[in-house]
């Protein structure tokens, strides 16, 4: 039988003390023992995206990301996106108003990978924004409502002085 130990982690500007085994993956500390489910759970192995988190502003895929390798990081998930980046708002606003997402399981995924695109280029071009959601699978759309919603907000922050970060 494998022990359990407190591990602090740091989710979306707040602390966490959770109980954790050796081997436990982000996703489901962040599901069971945080209580955050907007990261969904689908294929269990980095390949879908559904599980896409923040940690330090880089993309991971929280099903397979050892939970052990969170200490000292900034983790931040859905939850969090609109709090800590100005941009997220923008975002998710675009990709209602665009049919960015429809039955919404993948959405929490592929608009934190957005806006890691964001963090990295305000202004992608078609080949660059495939890239960025080339870890990310939509089984319902073709992906135009998702390219059209990333459009909209270039279109945006080229037309303003829209902030990414918030503070």
């Amino acid at each position: 039988m494998m022990k359990s130990r407190v591990t602090t982690i740091s989710v979306n500007g707040k602390k966490y003390f959770v109980r954790t085994k050796a081997y436990d993956t982000l996703l489901r500390v962040l599901r069971e023992e945080v209580g955050l489910t907007g990261t969904k759970k689908g294929c269990d192995y980095g390949g879908c995206g559904a599980c896409t988190v923040l940690v330090n502003d880089t993309v991971v895929y929280s099903c397979m990301y050892p939970v052990d390798y969170c200490v000292g990081k900034d983790i931040v998930t859905i939850e969090g996106l609109a709090e800590r980046y100005e941009i997220a708002s923008i975002i998710q606003k675009e990709f209602e108003l665009n049919g960015g997402f429809q039955c919404g399981y993948c959405t929490p995924g592929i608009l934190v990978s957005t806006l890691s695109l964001f963090l990295k280029n305000k202004n992608p071009s078609l080949d660059e924004i495939k890239e960025g959601l080339s870890g990310n699978i939509c089984r319902c759309t073709g992906y135009e409502g998702i390219i059209r919603s990333i459009n909209s907000v270039i279109k945006i922050l080229n037309e303003t002085e829209e902030k990414i970060y918030n503070g």
